[in-house]
C-alpha cells in the first residue's frame, strides 16, 4: 500500500515538476481557440461579431444582385461602427482565404460552404469613407446561389441584430 502511494506520489510530482516551470514562462501549449495569440485574435474577432450585433440599428446595407455574384455597401454614421465593420470583414476575408475557422460559425448556413469552397470565388473589398464595399462573384452556379444566401443572411443580421444571433444556425 506504501509502495502504490510512493509510486502515484513520485507520478505527480513529476508532473508537476514538469509542467509547472513551462505555464509559469508561457511555454505551454494551448488548444487552438483557447488563450495565447491565435485565441485572442478568435476573441477579439467575437467582440467585433457581438458589437456589430449590439450596434445593428446604426448600420446600413444594401444588396445589389451582379452577373455572377453580388454586390454589397455596409456602411454607418458611427465612426466606431464604421471601423467595426471595416475590421470584421477584412478580417474575415483573412480567414477563408486562409481556411481558418471563422468565430461563431454555426450562425450561417452558408459560411462552412464558403470556407471549404474559398477557391471557387473572388471575393473584393473596398473601403469607403462609412463602412465598405464587397463583391464577390463565382462561375459557378452553385457557388453563386451559396453567394447571394450568404448575402441575406447578413442581412438579416443587420436588420433583427442580438435576436438573430440568439436565434443561432439560420435556415
Amino acid at each position: 500500500m506504501q509502495r502504490k502511494f510512493l509510486f502515484w506520489f513520485s507520478i505527480l510530482a513529476l508532473i508537476v515538476a514538469l509542467i509547472i516551470p513551462q505555464a509559469v514562462n508561457g511555454q505551454m501549449r494551448r488548444p487552438p481557440g483557447m488563450m495565447g495569440n491565435h485565441g485572442m485574435r478568435h476573441d477579439n474577432d467575437t467582440q467585433t461579431i457581438h458589437q456589430l450585433f449590439a450596434d445593428h440599428n446604426q448600420i446600413h446595407r444594401i444588396v445589389e444582385e451582379i452577373p455572377g455574384g453580388i454586390r454589397t455597401v455596409t456602411e454607418s454614421d458611427n465612426p466606431q461602427v464604421v471601423t467595426l465593420i471595416q475590421s470584421h470583414v477584412s478580417k474575415m476575408y483573412d480567414r477563408v482565404s486562409k481556411q481558418q475557422p471563422i468565430p461563431m460559425i454555426r450562425m450561417s448556413s452558408t459560411l462552412p460552404t464558403m470556407i471549404q469552397s474559398a477557391n471557387q470565388y473572388q471575393r473584393q473589398f473596398n473601403f469607403t469613407l462609412k463602412g465598405i464595399e464587397v463583391t464577390e462573384t463565382s462561375n459557378n452556379p452553385d457557388m453563386v446561389a451559396i453567394i447571394r444566401e450568404h448575402a441575406q443572411e447578413v442581412s438579416q443580421f443587420v436588420e433583427q441584430g442580438m435576436p438573430m444571433m440568439m436565434n443561432g444556425r439560420m435556415r
